[in-house]
């Protein structure tokens, strides 16, 4: 059904534009993922593009869902903050980041006396997303996405009119700016390619096109599936060749380093310094306290250890260039798929490193920022396995986590939804699952185990509320048994100790204890010590989770 034309630049203008780019990638995601060769040929450009609106899209519709339907409805400036911020947060990959900072630009402008925005303002919108795009970049590289943001941008400057004619410009301009791509990028050019992130802005720009004149634009483009299989065989052969990137001729740096960041302007200005001389490919967006870090690096830790000097890093990713499904070049042979692997949503730092520990292919969910589904698909397809049992470990994710499993299954992978509600759950099941077993029964073992383990949290309260065990007021210690708050207390290891023998009470052979960075130091100490006391046949386990969000998980299997 065609979108009804928008004459002008509102809330539902954004709203619009955000599903129809939205929708606009995912159609072109297995186009763009297979011509990705620079700066590293590993075939995630259009999934990072794709998973980065997502966040976008989001967070903008949360924006409306906070408003009464027939009432009123968020304003712009509510709209393109919204956009921006889901961008930046969800920001994946190399393409992604310089994609939340064009949106952000963009919202800049848009939300600053945002009672008229006409196609001027549109104009001034994308100079300005080109242009903190190019200066978030550290080395800016022609014949890149760069290069496609500019030229839609001078383009638009050229149009006079509405809306949509200036997005119009722009797009028309892109387009040109993407096939001369080939002649900037040397790496291009061998694998017969335009740029895989420019693609992808093209997508995005289009979909602005749409979203103002209700008529979805003519792609100059190739049909997806000849794109695809051409594209793959031109960049097979060049990986062959050991020509695929520019950065893999000399070995190029191992890791990916992405992850939020907490921090002053100055820090980060130091912190670009640094990061600079150990890699390359940086990237930081973002700004008013809040970044998206991304650079590749040799030495992983040195990348996050400057992010813990210059403020707070989270939801650290770091992907290892030689485990990704395209490999770049040289003597390594891809990786063979694996026969079974596990993903599992995991809420701290410390968790995703005992499942890494354990085998798992972990996905880190910060608190109040669950993974979409799109997140879900991408790490089964990390996995790199014919069989995959996927742990939501969080009872709300499991609609999440159903939809990327019945995604994956399209792609030919097994999938097996265990429906953990809790990080200990998923421990349990891991800790019975045998990749030589039969997939079937390895997941019945696996559920089974899950299933037989009570779980439970301690967490602060954040606001007045009523609990199934009474009215709770902001800064009380709240436990929560099997999902239900049980007991309302003042001190974290009094609540946690009367939390522990409640679950004890009908019986358990194992704790399991996970403590977070803020409880208390000696917690664990004092339950470990009660359950010896009390309870001489169980047996207790502890695992840091670093910012988990509850203070302790407890498990009692």
């Amino acid at each position: 059904m065609p979108q009804v034309p928008q004459t002008f630049f509102d809330a539902l203008a954004v709203r619009t534009w955000c599903g129809l780019a939205l929708g606009a990638l995912g159609r072109a995601r297995e186009e763009i993922d297979a011509i990705n060769v620079y700066p590293v040929a590993d075939g995630d450009t259009g999934t990072n593009l794709y998973l980065t609106l997502e966040s976008a899209a989001t967070a903008v519709e949360a924006v409306f869902a906070g408003y009464e339907t027939g009432a009123q409805k968020p304003s712009l400036a509510d709209a393109v903050h919204a956009m921006a911020h889901g961008a930046l947060i969800g920001a994946r990959g190399n393409s992604g980041t310089i994609l939340a900072q064009l949106l952000r630009g963009m919202a800049q402008v848009l939300a600053d006396d945002a009672s008229h925005i006409d196609g001027a303002r549109l104009r001034l919108a994308l100079r300005r997303a080109a242009d903190s795009a190019r200066q978030a970049v550290a080395h800016p590289v022609e014949g890149t996405v760069l290069t496609v943001a500019s030229a839609a941008a001078d383009a638009a400057e050229g149009a006079e009119g509405d809306c949509g004619t200036v997005a119009r410009a722009a797009y028309e301009g892109a387009w040109a700016a993407l096939a001369a791509t080939p002649g900037q990028l040397a790496v291009l050019k061998r694998a017969g390619v335009v740029d895989a992130g420019g693609r992808g802005l093209v997508a995005v720009l289009g979909a602005l096109v749409e979203a103002f004149t209700g008529e979805a634009v003519q792609e100059a483009a190739p049909k997806a599936a000849e794109a695809v299989s051409g594209a793959y065989a031109r960049v097979e052969a060049v990986s062959e060749a050991g020509l695929c990137a520019e950065s893999a001729e000399d070995g190029g740096p191992a890791y990916e380093v992405i992850y939020l960041l907490e921090a002053g302007d100055e820090a980060v200005a130091r912190l670009r310094e640094r990061l600079d001389a150990l890699g390359d490919s940086l990237v930081v967006v973002g700004g008013d306290g809040l970044w998206n870090v991304h650079v590749h690096v040799d030495d992983a830790g040195a990348a996050v250890e400057a992010g813990v000097e210059a403020g707070r890093p989270y939801r650290i990713r770091i992907t290892h260039f030689g485990l990704g499904d395209v490999h770049t070049g040289g003597e390594r042979p891809p990786r063979e798929r694996a026969q079974r692997a596990v993903v599992a949503v995991v809420p701290g730092e410390g968790l995703a490193g005992l499942y890494g520990e354990a085998g798992a292919t972990a996905v880190l969910a910060r608190p109040g920022e669950p993974p979409a589904s799109g997140e879900l698909v991408q790490a089964v397809r990390r996995a790199h396995a014919r069989e995959v049992v996927l742990l939501p470990n969080d009872a709300e994710l499991r609609h999440t986590a159903a939809a990327a499993a019945e995604q994956a299954r399209t792609e030919g992978i097994r999938v097996a939804l265990i429906p953990t509600r809790s990080a200990v759950q998923g421990i349990a099941a891991l800790a019975v699952h045998e990749p030589e077993r039969r997939f079937d029964e390895d997941v019945v073992q696996m559920t089974s185990a899950a299933g037989a383990t009570r779980y439970a949290e301690v967490l602060v309260a954040e606001h007045q509320s009523w609990t199934t065990a009474g009215i709770c007021q902001a800064g009380d210690v709240l436990g929560l048994i099997d999902g239900d708050v049980a007991v309302i207390g003042a001190d974290v290891t009094a609540t946690a100790e009367t939390v522990l023998d409640r679950m004890l009470q009908a019986g358990g052979e194992l704790v399991t204890l996970v403590v977070g960075d803020e409880a208390p130091p000696s917690v664990a100490d004092h339950l470990e010590a009660r359950v010896r006391e009390s309870y001489l046949a169980v047996d207790t386990v502890v695992y840091r989770g670093g910012h988990q969000g509850a203070l302790l998980l407890i498990g009692v299997e």
